[in-house]
């Protein structure tokens, strides 16, 4: 009999909610040999095969969670009227701004952070705003969400979740397989895709002789360039600096950290070669994204404000779409932000449309990756010889 289980599911959006959503804990979610994060069935024999686990996938679904008769856009650019979180921020300090005032309502807000320890991406529960100050910026790998989302008690407590528009698809139909979705409020967030975490791991080797052990990462920086020119990562380690702690006050932590810049633009830095040159994506995000653009199944979506309007705003504009009425209800009652009502046109210029495609170098460069070359060696071989390569690659494979 065929197993009504997350075992046929491979390369899937690794969002963790099926792990979450086991009855039986049985399920963990663990990177695969591409450096993705998939679930694996630990513990096969106490399975039930009660299905919830697909229920919530929304890997397995081909339609978004969110019906279109409960979506009613509605767009804005916004930003902090607070200076140092909109210049400590990616953008326009909205997405903080939305988790302070909410977890001040006496809301949790589960947000991502980046793990020194393990160095990765995780998601974590911030109860104060001190906590939630770790969530600020943007983090270009795929996250690790297993530990919190177990966390979260989906009776009682109300929450705001963010992540991936993938993650929030499966968050929303595991909120309504256990109806309890009016505690919490979702939000996602425009996004390209994720990259093999077989290349960051390789680029965290490649800084380390320089900066010692990696203790702080800043993907987004524009507090020398500006917000059109914050494309550089900002890196400390043992040998640059002392770690963050994470439990100064507000007031200390939101002033701008100074860090080891590795490169000023994306065009200088290997991680961003990779990453934003569709090298080395998931799979699942290069055939099976369902969430470009307007499509989502939060309340609300945030994300940078590119686009002839604010072209010339050095500061940090935040584009901001309420899907539901919920959503709007939270956007229309903040405090100390800056609300400009555009067309959904306006707000989503720049974003993209359809889904990425990857180059024909993937192939080698994830091949080279497991095989431990390092970043530098990867990027040199496909780069200088990339055609010789490939060809070479595609008669061993």
């Amino acid at each position: 009999m065929e197993c009504n289980n997350i075992s046929k599911i491979h390369d899937c959006y690794g969002c963790g909610l099926c792990s979450a959503s086991c009855g039986k804990k049985v399920i963990s979610i663990e990177l695969n040999r591409d450096g993705f994060y998939e679930p694996r069935i630990n513990e096969p024999d106490k399975c039930t095969n009660c299905g919830i686990c697909l229920d919530v996938c929304a890997f397995n679904h081909e339609e978004r969670a969110l019906k279109d008769e409960e979506i009613h856009i509605k767009s804005w650019a916004a930003y902090s009227n607070d200076e140092e979180v909109r210049r400590k921020c990616s953008s326009g300090g909205i997405g903080f701004e939305i988790g302070k005032q909410l977890i001040e309502q006496g809301y949790h807000a589960v947000g991502c952070r980046y793990d020194i320890k393990e160095q990765r991406a995780e998601h974590y529960i911030a109860t104060t705003v001190e906590d939630f100050v770790q969530s600020i910026g943007s983090k270009y790998i795929q996250s690790y969400t297993e530990k919190a989302f177990k966390k979260i008690n989906r009776k009682g407590q109300k929450y705001l979740i963010t992540g991936t528009p993938c993650q929030i698809d499966s968050f929303r139909r595991m909120i309504r397989k256990f109806r309890c979705e009016d505690n919490f409020i979702l939000m996602d967030f425009y996004c390209h895709c994720v990259p093999s975490m077989l290349v960051w791991k390789a680029y965290i080797k490649m800084l380390e002789p320089n900066i010692g052990k990696v203790t702080y990462a800043s993907w987004r920086n524009k507090f020398d360039y500006g917000w059109h020119d914050s494309w550089l990562m900002g890196m400390d380690g043992e040998n640059t600096s002392k770690p963050v702690d994470w439990h100064d006050s507000y007031n200390l932590l939101i002033r701008e950290k100074k860090t080891y810049i590795q490169s000023r633009l994306s065009q200088g830095d290997l991680f961003y070669k990779l990453f934003l040159g569709d090298v080395a994506l998931g799979p699942q995000c290069e055939k099976q994204c369902k969430y470009k653009y307007d499509k989502s199944s939060a309340d609300i979506r945030i994300g940078d404000l590119w686009g002839e309007t604010y072209k010339d705003n050095q500061k940090g504009v935040s584009a901001l779409v309420a899907f539901t009425a919920k959503g709007r209800e939270v956007v229309e009652g903040l405090q100390n932000v800056t609300l400009v009502e555009h067309p959904f046109e306006v707000v989503a210029e720049g974003q993209m449309k359809q889904n990425a495609k990857a180059k024909e170098t993937r192939t080698a460069v994830m091949y080279l990756l497991r095989k431990g070359f390092t970043l530098n060696g990867v990027v040199f071989k496909i780069v200088l010889f990339s055609q010789r390569v490939i060809t070479k690659l595609k008669s061993m494979l």
